[in-house]
């Protein structure tokens, strides 16, 4: 386990100048465990430093996915779509994508094959449809320099949508690996087209309203309201893109239109925690009972899972791992990192999990009754390793605080 608890490290890094400070949240299904701690300051836009408070609003990145992930999964409870049907009615995009397998010996020309089956919406849901982020794959980085970059039509503002954004080839034949990527983005997209409605429209009625959350958006942030409560604009981000979560950058946020499901969301740490708790409860306010039971299966293929295992032992493995030990059994649910199997005093088995950039985490474990969600306020350049140590210390010490909790209440 991690060392320390959330009060000395999180002091101990504050002091520091490593973070800011923290906006925690954790609960359990029938809400009588209640645990909300904030932490340190934040700097407005003016210079004017206030104490940080539950209802900041916070960049997710790529937290939001887990949002997406339940709009998408609310169209196939309604019967707009099918969870392992073919998309190309609906995305033809998709379809007519070709999958990348290296480049002619002068360098010049994609060696490019077919698609031997087709993408799905469970594909999208658990990063196996082969679209896979540029700075994950050497093969789709190269032919993004190459053909994307000059290719790419914005419109007038400037800025693209995800069909403009995410032209890149496959990395892998759908199925039959994993690596993360933009998946979430094209679920979200799947969802504005057979619902009508922009994904933040979407959401604020099928997931938001019925949890009696009113402070979300997509960025931009326009709403005056909510960006007095900004947590990332500031001097060191006066556009609120998020640079502290993503460790710098940015320029996603800049260069795109419209509602991206994989990253793009803002909301408050105690609201996202009303939808963990949602989940965790199985209320039937957002999703059918049956749904969310399915989320906590593993839903990758043996290729796809053989793939995972791969990645969660690579370098970047630290990032996919989320917190669970190397060589830990796991798999991918619907949302995020599936455990299968119990770890002593912490997650159950098939607890789910993930995060956004490098400081934003949350987990759902049915098994022990609990959710949560940390968000770390990192100062630039961001110390991912000491950003890492926290989230590990937030993780473990809410279950200690929990069981405090518990035997007080016996």
């Amino acid at each position: 386990m991690a060392e320390g608890n959330i009060d000395t490290a999180f002091k101990a890094a504050i002091d520091a100048g490593k973070i800011h400070g923290a906006i925690l949240s954790a609960t359990d299904a029938e809400g009588r465990f209640v645990y909300e701690k904030t932490l340190g300051e934040r700097t407005l836009l003016s210079g004017e430093k206030k104490p940080h408070q539950p209802d900041d609003v916070l960049f997710l990145a790529s937290a939001t996915k887990l949002l997406a992930t339940i709009a998408a999964l609310q169209c196939v409870d309604d019967g707009l779509l099918s969870l392992t049907g073919d998309l190309s009615s609906v995305a033809p995009e998709l379809a007519a994508k070709q999958v990348i397998t290296g480049f002619s010996e002068d360098g010049e020309t994609p060696l490019l094959e077919p698609q031997a089956r087709p993408i799905t919406l469970e594909m999208l849901l658990t990063h196996s449809s082969g679209l896979v982020y540029h700075f994950m794959n050497p093969l789709i980085a190269r032919w993004r320099e190459k053909f994307a970059l000059s290719a790419q039509t914005p419109e007038e503002d400037g800025k693209l949508r995800v069909e403009e954004t995410f032209t890149y080839p496959l990395a892998f034949q759908p199925g039959a690996g994993w690596m993360y990527g933009p998946g979430l983005d094209w679920a979200g997209r799947i969802v504005e087209r057979v619902t009508g409605k922009t994904l933040g429209d979407r959401m604020h009625e099928r997931i938001f309203s019925p949890l009696g959350i009113t402070d979300a958006q997509f960025y931009p942030v326009t709403r005056e309201d909510l960006r007095d409560r900004l947590v990332d604009l500031n001097p060191e981000d006066p556009d609120a893109t998020g640079r502290a979560v993503l460790g710098g950058g940015g320029e996603m946020n800049l260069r795109t239109k419209g509602d991206f499901g994989g990253h793009g969301l803002f909301m408050t740490g105690p609201d996202y925690v009303k939808v963990l708790r949602s989940i965790l409860a199985k209320d039937g306010k957002i999703l059918k009972t049956t749904t969310v039971n399915d989320m906590f299966q593993q839903h990758l293929g043996p290729e796809a899972s053989t793939a995972h295992q791969a990645a969660l032992a690579s370098p970047f493995g630290v990032f996919f791992r989320v917190g669970v030990a190397p060589g830990s059994k796991a798999g991918y649910g619907l949302g995020g990192l599936l455990t299968l199997e119990d770890v002593d005093g912490w997650y159950g088995e098939r607890t789910l999990t993930w995060g956004g950039g490098l400081t934003f985490a949350w987990f759902i474990d049915r098994k022990n009754d609990l959710c949560g969600v940390g968000a770390i306020q990192a100062s630039l350049p961001v110390d991912g390793e000491t950003i890492d140590a926290l989230k590990q210390t937030f993780r473990h010490d809410i279950y200690l605080q929990r069981a405090a909790w518990q035997k007080q209440h016996a």
